[in-house]
């Protein structure tokens, strides 16, 4: 049987954001193929989290893996391309701002026959020399539908000249994924005994090119975590992504004392250590929005942010990596209540997300 939809995913963050939509489609008895593009390939970025999810395992592997985002993008383009023609579904869904989410629009929009899916629009960082940026905004202008998390991010839609028929606000499917893992994550994982994290601990993740690419600002962001949290006398948790973990080998990058770098945790490891931490360090947007929905006081080590629903409410503070913006901002997080309202929806967002495809 053919696929009615196909869903082009890649890495971790996709992998999550769309497991409540793959459930419901199987809660729906709705026809669907999985194309794993294989832009993370790690077993520790990859199939554990379809496992963990109970997610079934993709159709089609393309194992792209890394290279410059031109080649990388290319090939999946043509590789999607072609199982796509196999394939022939009715629409492809893609989510996010990866290069799996520029590729699988590009190959579906060229397609007679074919609609696009953008799950998480309109996001925007205006910042141009993010390759997510780029990503996302492109993703945008070719789909047919538009799943806006928030109005904020439909207010972005239409300002660019986007057409409200094709935009449906449903909430943010991370939503759905906290909520159906967050007491499952607590009964299963040992991940607070494995760490000896007996009492308050920091959480850091860092991970993004403009921070781990450049050897003086990923110095200047440990040593700012590193003070900030000796500040507090918190000990800092540093699971750390394949990229930052080859920088910091590249660059002979000594950490400081205070933080204990780790190996990648799976979703459900991740997910309690964000809901036990005092504070969470990140330059993810995922992380932004977990952590607001599991109302942990976070600091963003960028410039800038997509999630400025996550200010907006509390829940949140751009700081950069300078070490004294950085000790503001979580002087200004640890001083305050962590009862901000979740901006980013019910819980209910796949359900939308097939309703407006027609899959009732």
């Amino acid at each position: 049987m053919s696929s009615t939809l196909s869903f082009v995913l890649g890495t971790r963050p996709e992998i999550i954001k769309l497991s409540p939509v793959i459930r419901a489609c199987e809660r729906r008895d709705v026809p669907f193929s999985i194309v794993h593009t294989g832009q993370h390939y790690s077993e520790e970025l990859d199939s554990v989290f379809f496992e963990q999810l109970d997610l079934p395992t993709p159709d089609c592997n393309l194992a792209i893996g890394s290279s410059t985002h031109g080649e990388q993008t290319g090939k999946m383009v043509a590789e999607i391309e072609s199982v796509l023609e196999s394939e022939r579904p009715d629409v492809v869904l893609v989510q996010g701002d990866t290069n799996s989410v520029l590729a699988g629009s590009i190959a579906a929009t060229k397609m007679d026959g074919i609609e696009v899916g953008h799950v998480e629009a309109g996001l925007r960082s205006f910042d141009r020399e993010m390759p997510e940026e780029v990503n996302r905004r492109l993703a945008d202008h070719a789909s047919d539908y538009l799943f806006a998390p928030t109005e904020t991010s439909q207010s972005q839609l239409l300002s660019e000249g986007l057409s409200d028929e094709w935009i449906t606000v449903t909430g943010n499917t991370i939503v759905d994924a906290v909520q159906q893992n967050v007491e499952i994550a607590h009964e299963r994982s040992q991940v607070l005994s494995e760490l000896d994290l007996d009492g308050p601990f920091a959480l850091l993740t860092a991970h993004r090119a403009e921070n781990v690419d450049d050897r003086d600002r990923f110095a200047e962001l440990l040593d700012s975590v590193a003070n900030a949290a000796d500040e507090h006398n918190l000990p800092v948790v540093y699971p750390i992504h394949p990229r930052a973990k080859k920088r910091l080998s590249e660059f002979g990058i000594d950490v400081p004392e205070a933080i204990d770098v780790v190996d990648p945790q799976d979703f459900l490891d991740f997910l309690v250590l964000e809901d036990e931490a005092t504070i969470v360090f990140t330059d993810s947007g995922g992380v932004q929005e977990e952590t607001c929905i599991l109302r942990t006081p976070c600091v963003t080590l960028r410039d800038n942010t997509e999630r400025p629903e996550t200010v907006d409410v509390g829940a949140n503070r751009i700081v950069g990596v300078e070490s004294g913006d950085v000790l503001t901002g979580v002087n200004e997080m640890l001083t305050m209540e962590p009862d901000w309202e979740n901006p980013f929806g019910d819980g209910r967002a796949a359900e939308r997300i097939l309703g407006t495809l027609g899959y009732e």
